[in-house]
């Protein structure tokens, strides 16, 4: 059996793994990976691509972040039997395991001083028409193939919260950023859905 161990616990907040920093796992039979979410993520985006996230278990021992603390208390890392998984995808090739955040492209003013025009559905629910301040969307780990979204329309306001399996945004340029590590250029149309096809195997 061939076991593939990734450290990438050096990884700086907002980057992602290297392409040959993964070029074993998707011929693996287990991986191990250790480090950050986008750590986690990019090995089970490297496994979908090769069609194998059913077939790989994957071990993952969790950076010393926020994001990794709460991902992990969310798995139950370290607890219980090995357990398939929803796993949330984008129509861009990426996962999506903790925060995915939708936003105005562009630098300068701080990200809650800009706004973006965008219409977004979740599920058949229209969540959003209009120009917004960001939107949130997070996989909830205690359902079955569901994200939740929250629209901020204008900071300090009340926000829009639904649960449901996909969002669908189109809009003007936007910034994507999933767990933590930008997109590299703006998009105008994005897909986030929790694919009742797949399942990944989690080795806790």
């Amino acid at each position: 059996m061939s076991s593939v161990e990734l450290d990438l616990r050096r990884l700086e907040p907002g980057e992602a793994p290297r392409p040959t920093q993964l070029e074993p796992v998707g011929a693996a039979d287990a991986v191990v990976v250790r480090g950050p979410v986008p750590a986690l993520a990019a090995v089970l985006a490297a496994l979908l691509r090769a069609g194998r996230t059913a077939e790989v278990p994957v071990a993952w021992e969790p950076g010393r972040d926020k994001a990794s603390d709460g991902l992990a208390r969310d798995l139950e890392i370290g607890t219980g039997e090995p357990r398939d998984l929803t796993l949330v995808r984008d129509d861009h090739g990426g996962v999506l395991l903790h925060h995915g955040r939708i936003e105005a492209a562009g630098g300068g003013r701080r990200s809650l001083s800009r706004r973006v025009g965008l219409q977004a559905h979740h599920d058949d629910i229209r969540v959003a028409d209009g120009e917004i301040t960001r939107i949130d969307v997070r996989p909830d780990w205690t359902a079955v193939d569901t994200i939740g979204v929250t629209v901020m329309t204008l900071p300090l306001r009340p926000t829009r919260q639904t649960s449901g399996r996909a969002l669908q945004v189109a809009s003007d340029p936007a910034r994507i950023v999933r767990d933590g590590v930008a997109y590299p250029r703006p998009v105008n149309r994005w897909t986030w859905y929790a694919d009742d096809r797949v399942r990944w195997r989690l080795q806790p």
